[in-house]
């Protein structure tokens, strides 16, 4: 009898519900499976964990910001999940209920945070941007959609390895050092301009489709940037400074983004005889690159670059999955693995919006600090100081 009363109450749920239930189990039982991740005492690089906050504002705390971002989230989850029905529309009818429903179910937790904040504020804990784009890549696989740039990446990628051997000879045809390393680091702005995330860029790829690393250098702003120490940079790069030990690189976006942008960085930095940990995300998050994504980038890498290809097989140039479940970046959460590969790290370099914008900005570490990105957003732009295409070039050296 009781058994026929629970098959009967579960066949009352309807498909939303169950699929919600299915998935937050499914997603639990992940979690609880994951690599131990990295608490306060293991983390290498961050200077203070007392005081380590990622987050560069706090929509709890920060009115202005929060009626700028609310309202962004609503009309971003629109693009969001005309993507997620898009990636499986033609190989699953379902795609654009549960579309839907990912998008209602979004909304409805986004007005529930700012509800809270404006009940409570000063009791809650801090509200970042990261926390808002973490719900949209839980909310997508509740609902079935685990990747769905999956075959933009790919696309994206396969283009953008053609074109690698001819921006290395760009690269190696500037014989002047500082000129050399000026471009390299302009090459990982111009890159991080292919962020599918952020509307502004979104709007150009979408409209001109043979937009490259040459136009995005062209985009972005010029020098002055709007924090510039890419002098005290090209200082600590010059010829007889001592090369660092080892560099770990916090990567973002698939395509010109890491083929174009920061491989050949890296590249550079393998040639002062600097080992490279490249550290991407090991779950997918919009167009953002995955370790294994990576992995097999650089294995195609291997038939354009001896320098690539060797340090690879020597253990000099490595890949390591970061632990993150969104586009951002929390030192709090990184896997041990990582943790323990990065104490021997004295440059650590973080690219792109999300990981040195809206995370980590103000963040302390215990070595040379890099942080790389392109202000893609016209509000936060000008909250800095600057407008859309603004550059940040914030280099901290350890002394």
């Amino acid at each position: 009898m009781c058994n026929s009363l629970s098959i009967y109450a579960a066949y009352l749920l309807s498909v939303s519900e169950y699929w919600l239930w299915y998935h937050e189990k499914a997603m639990n039982l992940y979690l609880q499976s994951r690599p131990a991740m990295c608490e306060w005492r293991c983390n290498a690089l961050v200077k203070d964990a007392t005081k380590y906050q990622p987050d560069t504002l706090d929509l709890n705390t920060d009115e202005e910001a929060a009626q700028y971002w609310f309202p962004c989230f609503q009309d971003m989850i629109m693009k969001f999940a005309r993507q997620a029905e898009k990636s499986q529309k033609a190989t699953d009818d379902s795609a654009a209920d549960r579309a839907e429903q990912f998008r209602e179910a979004y909304l409805r937790k986004l007005q529930e945070y700012r509800q809270k904040t404006k009940e409570n504020a000063e009791n809650l804990k801090v509200l970042g941007i990261r926390e808002l784009l973490e719900l949209n890549d839980k909310h997508l696989r509740l609902y079935g959609f685990p990747d769905p740039w999956l075959e933009q990446k790919k696309t994206e990628n396969e283009a953008a390895l053609k074109l690698l051997a001819e921006r290395l000879q760009e690269i190696d045809d500037i014989a002047e050092h500082r000129e050399r390393w000026t471009e390299l680091v302009k090459g990982v702005l111009a890159g991080n301009m292919f962020d599918w995330g952020a509307q502004a860029a979104a709007n150009i790829m979408q409209n001109d489709n043979s937009f490259g690393l040459h136009a995005a250098l062209e985009r972005i702003q010029k020098r002055p940037w709007l924090m510039d120490d890419l002098d005290r940079l090209l200082a600590r790069f010059e010829n007889g400074q001592e090369a660092h030990k080892c560099a770990a690189i916090f990567v973002d976006n698939s395509g010109v983004d890491i083929v174009l942008g920061i491989l050949p960085f890296a590249r550079e930095l393998l040639r002062r005889g600097t080992k490279v940990i490249l550290c991407a995300n090991t779950e997918p998050s919009l167009n953002d690159v995955t370790r294994d994504e990576l992995c097999s980038i650089l294995e195609a890498c291997s038939c354009h670059c001896a320098i690539m290809k060797q340090a690879r097989l020597d253990k000099k140039l490595l890949v390591q999955g970061n632990g993150q479940r969104g586009p951002c970046l929390d030192m709090r959460t990184l896997p041990q693995a990582l943790c323990d590969s990065l104490k021997e790290t004295d440059l650590l370099v973080i690219e792109g919006m999300g990981r040195a914008l809206h995370t980590n900005l103000y963040a302390d570490f215990t070595c040379d600090t890099l942080k790389l990105a392109v202000v893609k957003n016209k509000w936060l732009a000008q909250r800095l100081g600057g407008d859309t295409f603004s550059v940040i070039c914030k280099y901290e050296p350890l002394s």
